[in-house]
This record gives structure tokens, C-alpha cells and sequence, in this order.
């Protein structure tokens, strides 16, 4: 897990313990920049960089959710909403040019540079989306 996956599954312990009380107070993420583990494997990907906020279900249910402004989505539900087929292409996109707003701009670092191919080429960038793209599929609702 990386040290910013770490840090926020501890906030997240901590606001499932501090309960209400905690509740009431404005949650704040503190942002780090991401550190890579090495990984090409996009389960591990995905925990370290998306399970924080998505959950390890992928159901929108991560313990740094509660402190978001809008709830992460459940994105086992894409293919569904795609009428039964995986939007890779759009997936891709919407990883690699920040997009998605919820997920900030690509300089976030919950990825940062890590999804970024640069040059164009087959670099270690666009393997890691590649292997993410790959993982979401499969998380995927029959």
C-alpha cells in the first residue's frame, strides 16, 4: 500500500472510531505526492491509488469517502451503464485527462504522473493504465 493509501485508511479508521462527533467537523485529506511502489499489476494498482476513495469493492465505500464532497461512485456499475459493455476507451480517457470531477486534476496525487504516458510511447505510464483499465473491467457487475 502506499504511504498515501496508508495515511488515508488511517484517517478512515480514525472517523469510523471518532464517530459523530467527528462527523460534525469538515474532514480534511492532506495531500502527498504519490510515491509508486514499482507494481505493473492492476489490482495492486488499484488498491494503492483507487480503493481509498472507491473501497476495495470498488462500490464507493473506501474509508477516505466520507470526507469527499461527492461520494466516489460505484464503479462496478460502468459496464451496466454502458449498456452491458466496458467503456475502455473512455475510461482511459477519463483517467488520463482528469476528467472526471471528482478526481481533481491529473496533477492530484492520487496518480499524478503515474497514468500520464509521455512522448506517446509504450512507457511504464501506459502499462500501469493499461493494467488498471484491465483490473476495472473485471471488478465489473454481472
Amino acid at each position: 500500500m502506499s504511504n498515501f493509501g496508508l495515511k488515508l485508511l488511517i484517517f478512515g479508521v480514525g472517523l469510523a472510531i471518532a464517530g459523530p462527533a467527528f462527523a460534525q467537523q469538515a474532514p480534511k485529506i492532506q495531500e502527498v505526492p504519490v510515491r509508486l511502489s514499482g507494481t505493473m499489476d492492476g489490482k495492486e494498482l488499484y488498491r494503492e491509488h483507487c480503493a481509498v476513495c472507491h473501497g476495495v469493492d470498488g462500490k464507493g465505500n473506501g474509508p477516505a469517502a466520507a470526507a469527499l464532497k461527492r461520494s466516489p461512485g460505484d464503479i462496478t456499475q460502468m459496464s451496466k451503464r454502458n449498456g452491458g459493455k466496458f467503456p475502455t476507451l473512455a475510461v482511459q480517457e477519463q483517467l488520463r485527462s482528469g476528467s472526471v470531477v471528482e478526481h481533481g486534476s491529473v496533477d492530484m496525487p492520487m496518480w499524478g504522473k503515474l497514468l500520464r504516458p509521455a512522448g506517446g510511447t509504450h512507457n511504464d505510464a501506459t502499462l500501469r493504465m493499461h493494467a488498471l483499465t484491465q483490473y476495472l473491467e473485471s471488478i465489473q457487475a454481472r
